[in-house]
């Protein structure tokens, strides 16, 4: 009788999904007439954050022209989200498994004993799964953000295939499609501006346009003869690690059924929605201390689940660093296995951005937050009290300090370029040396800049952070 259930249960949860979602894209129909004026204005408004904050708040106002619509395209591409397909087998697999271990794993726990070795093998098989997407389907294939040798790339595509999240084609096509037009409605595969729901896994639920992959963007990985397997014989590649090497550890162990319950069913449950995290929460809940250009946020709580992933407002705006927690305290355990690898020489060329650019980004931020704090008060049509009027003057005259530092090292990145051009081989050195101290000196100018705003929101009773 239970495992009739569990077995109905499943395809009721499907039915009630896909109803959901059909529900779900008509209101978005019915409200595309109020969201296309919305969508030419953000659209304008995104084209002016990609100027320098400090410059966009202070400097005189530039003229604006209307970015051309097509009222009709953009309706025509809506109507297609509405009247998409269902994608059956991951929108069977996304469906059931969650509401099959909702049901079996706590029936199971409740009748049988699970051994100290099963759990030991689910909480390897859970780093090793959710490391692997993170390192391996992430930082390494989809950003280039490191090279690892065959027997790491190797043993993180395999963990990739285990947590069932697609091959390395679909996952790498659509992540960097994901950045390239983050929060867009129609071309982001899991904007989260399409709400929660999807951004988590409605988006694959369905044949969406915008998740239809052509692979003309990876063509680093087509040419890749081990991934093109992966890709040809993904299917088969899932149900023999997760079904059948599931099995034989569990019978190496003495419990087929428990590994299958806890080491199949459980972990691959966990490991899906804790990187579906990352497309839905870590877009809507968080701090953005380096660009407020898009939805992407930092999240402290979400990095624990995700192997360091959750610093996002980061990762959006520096790709290619091989970190998300760029900060020494922050969570980030695949930053140090990376890191770690590097020490063996299986991991090489990690890219990172220098610390001036980081902290740039982030004092830009803060002239953003107090040009925010500045307008609060002025638009009130309240006299201004003293403190923010002195506030106010302060961030003028830091402001206008700051855009002269900012010059100073625009030069100095032309002279670098211009000196290692002309100089010879035999003075590379010394110039290489000179260099070093100037850039030491703006990095020095721009961590007084961060210092002196962060006084300067103290000063109002207000913190520095980023919204």
């Amino acid at each position: 009788m239970i495992a009739k259930k569990a077995l109905g249960l499943p395809l009721k949860g499907l039915r009630f999904a896909i109803k959901s979602g059909d529900t779900f894209v008509k209101n978005a129909s019915i409200q595309v007439t109020r969201f296309k004026t919305r969508f030419d204005e953000n659209k304008a408004k995104n084209s002016l954050d990609e100027m320098p904050v400090a410059k966009r708040n202070y400097a005189s106002a530039s003229e604006q022209t209307e970015l051309p619509t097509d009222v009709d395209s953009i309706d025509m591409r809506e109507f297609e989200f509405t009247k998409a397909p269902i994608n059956w087998i991951p929108a069977t697999i996304l469906v059931a498994t969650p509401i099959a271990a909702a049901i079996i794993t706590p029936w199971y726990l409740f009748t049988h004993q699970v051994s100290a070795p099963v759990w030991g093998v689910f909480g390897a098989f859970m780093i090793w799964t959710g490391i692997s997407i993170t390192a391996g389907y992430h930082r390494l294939l989809s950003h280039r953000a490191y090279k690892a040798h065959p027997i790491v790339k190797n043993f993180l595509l395999l963990g990739s295939t285990f947590a069932v999240q697609g091959s390395a084609f679909d996952w790498v096509s659509g992540h960097r499609t994901h950045h390239r037009h983050v929060d867009d409605r129609l071309e982001d595969p899991y904007s989260a501006k399409r709400g929660f729901f999807f951004s988590h896994m409605g988006w694959m639920l369905r044949n969406y346009p915008s998740g239809k992959f052509d692979y003309k963007n990876i063509p680093d990985l087509t040419k890749d003869r081990t991934l093109q397997i992966q890709h040809k014989y993904y299917g088969l590649w899932v149900a023999a690690l997760n079904i059948g090497a599931v099995a034989a550890i569990g019978w190496l162990l003495g419990d087929v059924w428990g590994t299958l319950v806890i080491v199949g069913l459980l972990r691959l449950v966990l490991t899906h929605h804790f990187t579906f995290f990352i497309n839905s929460l870590c877009h809507m809940f968080g701090s953005r201390p380096y660009t407020d250009t898009n939805t992407a946020r930092d999240n402290f709580f979400l990095a624990l689940f995700t192997w360091g992933e959750g610093y996002h407002n980061y990762h959006h705006f520096f790709q290619y660093d091989y970190r998300n927690g760029v900060k020494w305290w922050q969570y980030d355990p695949t930053k140090w296995l990376i890191a770690g690898l590097s020490k063996l020489g299986l991991t090489t060329e990690l890219r990172t951005v220098d610390d001036t650019t980081i902290k740039h980004a982030e004092v830009q931020m803060q002239f953003k937050a107090a040009q925010q704090q500045i307008d609060t008060v002025t638009s009130s049509g309240i006299d201004i009290p003293h403190a923010m009027k002195s506030f106010q003057d302060r961030i003028k005259f830091e402001y206008d300090a700051f855009t002269q530092t900012v010059e100073e090292w625009q030069a100095l990145k032309a002279k670098t370029i211009e000196l290692k051009k002309t100089e010879f081989a035999d003075r590379l050195h010394e110039v290489e040396d000179e260099l070093k101290q100037d850039y030491a000196k703006i990095e020095q100018k721009i961590l007084a800049h961060n210092s002196n705003l962060k006084t300067a929101f103290r000063s109002i009773g207000e913190s520095a952070k980023a919204a």
